[in-house]
């Protein structure tokens, strides 16, 4: 009996060395597009009233970890009785991060004049507007980053759960929560990092008012750092999706995947994102003019 119970907490361990092995696997395969959901949140985290950062990214964390939930056992359903349906979710997702993204571009170019309102210190914060339209714009950003959030976390899931495909269930299932919670607390964590960056630099000018100090020198790098880091992020979360989008569409449709083969990958990745989501571009504004008209 004892010996049986000890052989138990064996094969206990050696599922568990597995799990933590595989994780690591799992992990390196999706640190690009972690690197990309890093910085498309960031972006979406940051433009809000100094006080309203922290609960707004709180906010978007719940969120993603609610999308976490809902996503995981889809993706285990999807992988056991129809595979094309992890196929056709990725690329139903691409498309839409490729319109995300050329739609800023588009919003940019042609209403770059209309944004030059007053801002506060991160640059997108239009103080122009009531408390009331502040709360309005900020719920519609949550739900934006929420949502963008869950495209995002669909491939991070589906690209783990590629790494561990043949394996038994329980074994699936322990790597790919392990991978969806890192993914969750370690990128919304770096993204907590940025936001408050600049408060950071002003504790650190605070312990030592000798301007040639260490800390006084530091903490005003971060804080005059920060701005340019959050309108660098705009940019960089632009291009992430593009990226993400793009290598979602060369992976899975034959098309793309032999479509400019003789240029770098992520070249190639970023001109697909950019066509997919131009024309996608297209046929959201064509049905827009049309229902205008019809009204």
């Amino acid at each position: 009996m004892a010996s049986g119970f000890f052989a138990l907490l064996d094969d206990i361990a050696a599922l568990m060395d597995d799990v933590v092995v595989m994780s690591k696997i799992s992990t390196k395969k999706t640190a690009g597009i972690l690197g990309d959901d890093l910085a498309v949140n960031a972006e979406k985290a940051t433009g809000f009233l100094a006080s309203r950062e922290l609960p707004v990214l709180w906010a978007i964390t719940k969120g993603s970890a609610l999308n976490k939930l809902i996503i995981l056992p889809i993706a285990f359903l999807l992988s056991a009785f129809a595979p094309w349906g992890v196929t056709l979710a990725l690329i139903l997702g691409g498309v839409y991060l490729a319109y995300e993204g050329v739609e800023k571009i588009y919003h940019f170019i042609l209403h770059r004049r209309d944004d030059k309102n007053l801002q506060d210190e991160a640059g997108d914060v239009n103080l122009n507007l009531s408390e009331e339209e502040m709360m309005l714009e900020e719920k519609a950003k949550v739900k934006s980053a929420i949502f963008t959030d869950f495209i995002l976390s669909v491939e991070i899931v589906i690209i783990a759960l590629g790494t561990v495909i043949g394996k038994p269930i329980l074994f699936q299932i322990m790597v790919v929560s392990i991978v969806a919670i890192i993914a969750t607390i370690g990128v919304y964590g770096i993204v907590a990092l940025i936001v408050r960056m600049d408060d950071f630099g002003l504790r650190l000018v605070k312990m030592n008012i000798n301007k040639r100090s260490v800390s006084y020198l530091t903490g005003n790098l971060l804080i005059n750092t920060l701005p340019w880091v959050i309108k660098s992020l705009s940019v960089i979360g632009t291009i992430a999706l593009l990226l993400v989008s793009g290598g979602i569409f060369v992976h899975n449709i034959d098309f793309f995947h032999h479509f400019l083969i003789a240029i770098p990958s992520f070249l190639r990745d970023f001109i697909v994102g950019l066509l997919v989501g131009f024309g996608a571009l297209l046929i959201v504004n064509a049905f827009s003019f049309i229902k205008k008209r019809l009204a």
